[in-house]
């Protein structure tokens, strides 16, 4: 004779430590945003949209494990030095970064502005490269491992016009607690996402910094899933109508050299 209380529990039980994952995950990539100054918990709260107690739970079980750490004069968490050690695990790049790398220095001699790339990582974008180039003014406005929600920056407004309409409203809709603390909403975000698909490239008239402007054409795995995407800043006298154009079609032949590098052989 079966158990029907402990088959239900067999049954739920994965589903409540898959939840407990990702719960995690979600408060780690939150962490991961605040780089090494950290975030205070109220700040992942609102982000993950979990509860207080839970959020307090998660972090002090990852405190325990060394992937979180509680900075002691500010309070703040951020993430631990054990992520360190585990990333030694794969200290080679990625296929996609060893692919763009002599693309994004080509590029960057041919535009002489800042060129960044940009990865999707779960509802974030991550910048992995930054390139500048030789015009005297370049527009720095993003670093190196930084990361923010999609639909924010330009590149993560392009990596969404790249997927399906409705997997792109899930995401921003997922995101919608965090947009506030960039300065917008989820309905100017979704028109961004509808009018970059019709253009085929992400336009952003008011970069990041005042003064400045950027274009980002995204980069799609050979299966056409968006990964990354290529974005040019700069200020914008620099990108008029005519170099504006010209500057898109070299960052979509340069997204283009990406994806047929990335692409298996035979495929």
């Amino acid at each position: 004779m079966v158990d029907n209380g402990r088959a239900g529990a067999l049954t739920t039980e994965p589903r409540r430590g898959a939840q407990a994952i990702r719960r995690a995950l979600a408060v780690l990539r939150i962490l991961a945003s605040g780089r090494e100054a950290g975030l205070p918990l109220s700040d992942v709260v609102q982000a993950t949209g979990l509860t207080r107690p839970t959020v307090h739970r998660i972090v002090h079980a990852l405190i325990e494990e060394g992937i979180v750490e509680r900075h002691g004069k500010t309070g703040r968490y951020a993430i631990g030095g054990q992520v360190l050690e585990l990333a030694l695990a794969r200290p080679s790049r990625s296929p996609l970064l060893a692919a763009a790398d002599d693309i994004l220095k080509d590029t960057s001699e041919r535009v002489g502005d800042t060129l960044f790339l940009t990865v999707r990582t779960g509802n974030d974008t991550l910048c992995v490269d930054r390139r500048i180039g030789s015009f005297p003014i370049q527009v720095l406005s993003i670093e190196v491992g930084a990361r923010r929600p999609l639909g924010v920056s330009s590149a993560g407004v392009a990596i969404l016009a790249a997927m399906p309409a409705a997997e792109a409203r899930r995401i921003v809709a997922a995101n919608e607690a965090r947009l506030a603390a960039y300065r917008t909403e989820a309905p100017a975000v979704l028109a961004q996402i509808a009018a970059a698909r019709r253009r085929g490239y992400n336009l952003r008239e008011i970069g990041l910094v005042q003064g400045t402007k950027s274009i980002s054409t995204w980069v799609k795995t050979p299966d056409h899933r968006p990964v990354a995407a290529i974005t040019l800043s700069a200020v914008r006298t620099r990108l008029g109508p005519r170099r504006e154009a010209e500057v898109a079609e070299i960052l979509l032949d340069a997204s283009r050299a990406i994806q047929e590098a990335i692409r298996p052989a035979g495929v």
